[in-house]
């Protein structure tokens, strides 16, 4: 009964919502002499807060319409290239002949829907031809589709791999990690002729044994038929995947918003602050995110606990355990990291991280051990947490930079970025990987002879400090 609950109370709460924006409405027309006065703003922006806080966020646009190219604008389509039951492969296909290289972008099944990433993609449009799985929420499948795990997740990818061909680079953002990871193990222990180039593994949990995170100590504190027994359940019987098990999306929700509600709670009072001192710039900031933030999905509860039991209880990809079933053929396979050879790889860490704690992703070079040194590359992104990694301007100057230089090392045949473009953007190197400089131990022990600033504000130790940026 979760789900009726949730939206029996979504129900209940409708006339105090609908209320509250017609006292926004009101209070906020420039016809009403109050709302030029401190307490008609009050009164305005406190409705707003409150609407805000009780409204369910409907999957958001791309809306990428164009990017810029050269100093010249060039129009971007949006357009559907493949189709799943539970996802879309989508390009963003550019108006202009320049040959750069081919990117699919894994966003991740654990809540947002894929347009969380659109500042990723649009941060690699102007030089890349961007793929990205947009996952479709799993109440809006019907069950007659069938089940979806790990292992149709990692079939998924396989297959989006041979359709895109053999020049192509892959970036996995956080969840996506580790399917990733196996998916490219798998295609190289079959000579795949459609193996990638390169890989890019962001923020994800590789083996989350490296490094705690609240995330992995309640994985290890309860077993896989408490998660299955609590979080997830049926979606009623008024939506398309009716009685499909899911874990759904404002589950999920509730626990990003647990793990810093200290920091929504006070980005909720700025909001206030914002619109009283009728600072519409931070206001609108604070709108963008939100909408992003509070739309969330829902995921199979067949993938959730499979990826709950096989990555974070087992670590079977790190131990050499992981095992694929072939939803087509039944058969079994050892993903064997191993395996992998030719596929270059990039991981990128955020300092801050408090999802995908530092060391978690670098340890996918430990255990890719026939894969040639001048082929490992790490980044390590100081003062950004988990979303920087992938969005902001951190991302858009020092890190997306470094996965521009390291996907056309490996894809030389490609178009000249413009030298105006380097200019606003320049050219920066992602460091090869050194166990000496890039492990846990190694960091861990540098911090200790770094002296801690006096006017360091202890705030900036969470990751959400860089949501709003």
């Amino acid at each position: 009964m979760l789900y009726h609950l949730y939206d029996l109370q979504h129900a209940l709460m409708t006339p105090a919502r609908l209320m509250a924006e017609m006292t926004r409405s009101a209070y906020a027309n420039p016809a009403n002499p109050m709302a030029f006065t401190k307490l008609g703003r009050s009164i305005a922006a406190g409705a707003e807060v409150f609407e805000r806080a009780t409204r369910k966020f409907g999957e958001p646009d791309f809306g990428l319409t164009e990017t810029t190219i050269d100093g010249k604008t060039v129009a971007v389509t949006e357009k559907i290239v493949a189709t799943k039951p539970f996802c879309n492969l989508v390009n963003f296909q550019r108006d202009t002949k320049r040959k750069d290289p081919t990117v699919l972008i894994v966003a991740p099944m654990s809540g947002h829907f894929a347009t969380l990433l659109r500042g990723t993609a649009e941060a690699l449009l102007p030089h890349h031809n961007v793929y990205i799985t947009d996952w479709i929420d799993a109440r809006q499948v019907p069950k007659a589709e069938g089940k979806f795990d790990l292992d149709d997740y990692i079939a998924y990818l396989r297959e989006f791999l041979t359709f895109l061909g053999p020049d192509t680079h892959v970036i996995a953002v956080c969840q996506p990690a580790v399917p990733v990871y196996a998916a490219i193990a798998l295609m190289e222990a079959d000579n795949d002729p459609s193996t990638p180039l390169s890989m890019t593994l962001m923020g994800g949990p590789i083996d989350p044994r490296v490094s705690k995170t609240a995330v992995t100590e309640l994985a290890e504190e309860r077993d896989i038929s408490w998660f299955d027994q609590t979080v997830v359940t049926n979606v009623p019987f008024y939506y398309p995947g009716a009685h499909r098990r899911v874990y759904p999306g404002f589950v999920q929700l509730g626990g990003f918003m647990s793990m810093n509600l200290d920091r929504h709670v006070g980005s909720a009072v700025k909001f206030f602050g914002h619109l009283v001192q009728g600072d519409g710039l931070g206001a609108e900031g604070h709108r963008k995110f939100y909408n992003e933030y509070l739309a969330v999905m829902d995921i199979t509860g067949e993938f959730y606990l499979q990826t709950v039991e096989t990555v974070f209880q087992k670590h079977a990809l790190p131990k050499g355990e992981m095992v694929w079933k072939d939803p087509f053929t039944d058969l079994s396979y050892t993903v064997k990291p191993q395996a992998i050879k030719r596929t270059a790889l990039l991981t990128v860490e955020g300092e801050l991280d408090d999802i995908s704690a530092h060391g978690q992703t670098t340890a996918a070079h430990v255990i890719s051990k026939n894969l040639p040194a001048e082929k490992q590359f790490h980044h390590f992104q100081e003062g950004v947490g988990h979303y920087g990694i992938f969005n902001g301007s951190t991302w858009r100057t020092q890190i997306m930079p470094r996965l521009r230089h390291f996907m056309r090392a490996h894809n030389p045949e490609c178009s000249p970025i413009p030298a105006a473009d380097l200019a606003k953007s320049p050219d920066l190197a992602p460091a090869r990987y050194d166990a000496k400089l890039h492990s846990v131990e190694a960091v861990l022990a540098r911090k200790k002879t770094q002296k801690k600033a006096p006017s360091e504000d202890d705030s900036s130790k969470s990751g959400f400090h860089n949501n709003e940026e």
